[in-house]
C-alpha cells in the first residue's frame, strides 16, 4: 500500500519500505513507504496550498463531505475491521467496535463545528469603550500534523482529523509504523468523499524519520501527538523550535482504588473491561490496583477466577476476547516488567507466560508500594498488579507518587470518600465506581504531569486547532 500525498498514492522518494506484519502469525501482510525528509517537505508544501482552498469551503459543505466519508466507511466497514484486526492483533469484535466509533466521533465534531459562535464584548463594559464593539472569530490554525499511535488508530484518527478538517485546517496524518493500513484506507475514503487534495494526506514511515521531520518542519503550525512520554518530550522540543502549537496525550499509570466498602464483584468486572481490553494496550487503562487490605485477597481470588473465563486466542476468531500484543517486542517488554516486579516482591498468582506476541493475562499479588510498577513503570499489557493499603489517605499518596497523571478511579459506596479521592488524585479524569478506561468523544481528555499537555474532545479540541482573533469596531457608535 502507498501513502497519499496531494491526493495521489506515492512511494517514498528513496523507495524504501516498511514491512507490515500480522503479530498473531508473524506473516508479512503488506509494505508501505518509509517516508523521509524530502517526502515530508512535499506533503507540507501541498498542505499549505490546499489549506487555503479548503478553508474557503463553507462549514456546511465541509460537513456534507465528511458525512459522505462516513457513508463510505459504513459501506466498507467489514473490510476496515478485518484490516485493523489483522495488522494490530486486536480481536475482531473490538476492531468492529472501533470502526463503529468513527461515525460517533465524526458526527459529534461536525455538529460542534456548526455551533462555534463568536463572543461579543458590548460597548460600555470598560471605561473609555462606550462607543466600541469587539467580537471574536475562530480561524484555522493552518497545517496540522496528526500523529497517531498503534493501539487505537481509528479512534485517534476521529479525535484529531475530524476537528482539524472541520475547522478549515489541512491534516497530515502520521500513522503508527507498525499498523498504518487501516488509516491509509480511511484517508483514501476521505479523498473519495471530496476532501480537497492536499487538505488530507497520510505519510507512512518510522517515527524517528518521518515523524521527526514532520514535527520539525517550520510550516507545520500545530502538532497533535498521542504516544509515549519520551517521544512527546522530543516532539515538544521540536515544536518549540518554530513555535508550533502542540497537544500531547502521553503515557499513564492509572490507579484503580478499591476501598473496603466497595462492591468487589463490580470492581472485578470493571477490571476486566478496564485492563484486559485491547490486551491492556490502552493509555488510560487501569494499571495499578490499589486494594484495601481487608478485601485484597478476595479481590485477587475473584480477579483470577474471572480472567480464567476469558477466551484467549487468534484475533480473527469471532469468540476471542484477548489476543496478542502489537509486536513480539512489545510482549517481551511486558515479560521483562513482570519479571522485575517479581524480583521486587510481587507474586504471580495467574499467568506470567509469553508465546511470541501473546502474553497471558497475569495477576500479581503482594506487590509492595515501593515497586517500580507501583510508581512509574507503565506495563502496556494484560497485567494486574495488586498493591494493598490500609487507609484512603495512604491510597491517595501511593496513587499520586507516580510522575504520571492521566486518569484514575475509585470504588466505594461512600460518596464523600469518592469525592475526596476524585478531588485529591493528580490526574486529568477520575471515574467513580468504574475503571479509568473511560473516554467519551465529548469529554476533554488529557493528563497532568508527565501524561501530557492540552486536551482532546468535542468540548475542547476546537480551541486547540483554531486561532482566536478579535475584531474591533472602534467608535462604531460614536
Amino acid at each position: 500500500m502507498k501513502m497519499l500525498i496531494g491526493g495521489k498514492p506515492v512511494d517514498a522518494c528513496d523507495k524504501t519500505v516498511i514491512e507490515i506484519i500480522n503479530p498473531a502469525t508473524g506473516q508479512v501482510i503488506d509494505t508501505v513507504p518509509n517516508a523521509g525528509t524530502e517526502d515530508v517537505a512535499i506533503a507540507v508544501e501541498k498542505a499549505k496550498s490546499a489549506q487555503k482552498e479548503w478553508a474557503r469551503v463553507p462549514i456546511h459543505q465541509r460537513a456534507e463531505i465528511l458525512r459522505k466519508f462516513l457513508a463510505l466507511v459504513d459501506k466498507h466497514k467489514e473490510e476496515l475491521a478485518q484490516t485493523l484486526s489483522t495488522e494490530t492483533g486486536k480481536p475482531i469484535r473490538e476492531a468492529r467496535a472501533e470502526i463503529g466509533n468513527i461515525s460517533i466521533g465524526f458526527q459529534a465534531f461536525i455538529e460542534k463545528a456548526k455551533h462555534l459562535y463568536s463572543d461579543v464584548i458590548p460597548s460600555g463594559i470598560e471605561a473609555g469603550q462606550d462607543n466600541t464593539i469587539q467580537f471574536t472569530l475562530r480561524e484555522p490554525i493552518g497545517v496540522v500534523a496528526c500523529i497517531i499511535p498503534f493501539n487505537f488508530p481509528c479512534d485517534l484518527f476521529d479525535q484529531k482529523v475530524a476537528p482539524t478538517l472541520m475547522a478549515g485546517n489541512a491534516a497530515i496524518v502520521k500513522p503508527p509504523h507498525q499498523n498504518p493500513l487501516t488509516l491509509c484506507k480511511l484517508t483514501q475514503l476521505m479523498i473519495e468523499a471530496g476532501v480537497r487534495n492536499g487538505a488530507i494526506q497520510i505519510l507512512t514511515g518510522e517515527g524517528p524519520k518521518a515523524g521527526a521531520a514532520l514535527t520539525a518542519h517550520p510550516d507545520v503550525h500545530k502538532i497533535t501527538f498521542t504516544g509515549s512520554t519520551a517521544v512527546g518530550i522530543e516532539t515538544a522540543k521540536a515544536a518549540a523550535s518554530h513555535l508550533a502549537h502542540i497537544s500531547l496525550e502521553l503515557g499513564g499509570n492509572d490507579a484503580f482504588l478499591v476501598h473496603e466498602d466497595a462492591d468487589v464483584d463490580l470492581a472485578v468486572e470493571e477490571m476486566i473491561w478496564g485492563r484486559m481490553y485491547n490486551c491492556g494496550q490502552v493509555c488510560c487503562a487501569s494499571k495499578r490496583f490499589l486494594v484495601h487490605n481487608r478485601i485484597r485477597d478476595e479481590f485477587a481470588d475473584k480477579a483470577c477466577k474471572r480472567i480464567r473465563e476469558l477466551k484467549c486466542g487468534d484475533p480473527s476468531d469471532e469468540n476471542t476476547q484477548i489476543a496478542c500484543l502489537v509486536t513480539e517486542k512489545a510482549a517481551q517488554r511486558v515479560e521483562e516488567q513482570v519479571n522485575k516486579t517479581v524480583e521486587q516482591g510481587g507474586k504471580i498468582v495467574l499467568g506470567g507466560k509469553r508465546n511470541g506476541a501473546f502474553y497471558e493475562p497475569t495477576v500479581l499479588a503482594d506487590v509492595p508500594k515501593e515497586a517500580d510498577v507501583a510508581n512509574d513503570m507503565e506495563i502496556f499489557g494484560p497485567v494486574v498488579p495488586i498493591i494493598g493499603f490500609d487507609t484512603i489517605e495512604e491510597a491517595i499518596e501511593i496513587a499520586n507518587a507516580s510522575k504520571y497523571g492521566l486518569s484514575g478511579c475509585i470504588f466505594t459506596s461512600n460518596m464523600k470518600i469518592a469525592m475526596k479521592v476524585a478531588t485529591s488524585l493528580e490526574c486529568g479524569s477520575v471515574v467513580i465506581n468504574g475503571a479509568s478506561f473511560f473516554r467519551s468523544f465529548e469529554m476533554p481528555f488529557g493528563g497532568y504531569k508527565y501524561s501530557g499537555l492540552g486536551t482532546e474532545g468535542v468540548l475542547s479540541t476546537y480551541a486547540e486547532v483554531t486561532r482566536l482573533k478579535t475584531v474591533v469596531l472602534k467608535d462604531i457608535l460614536g
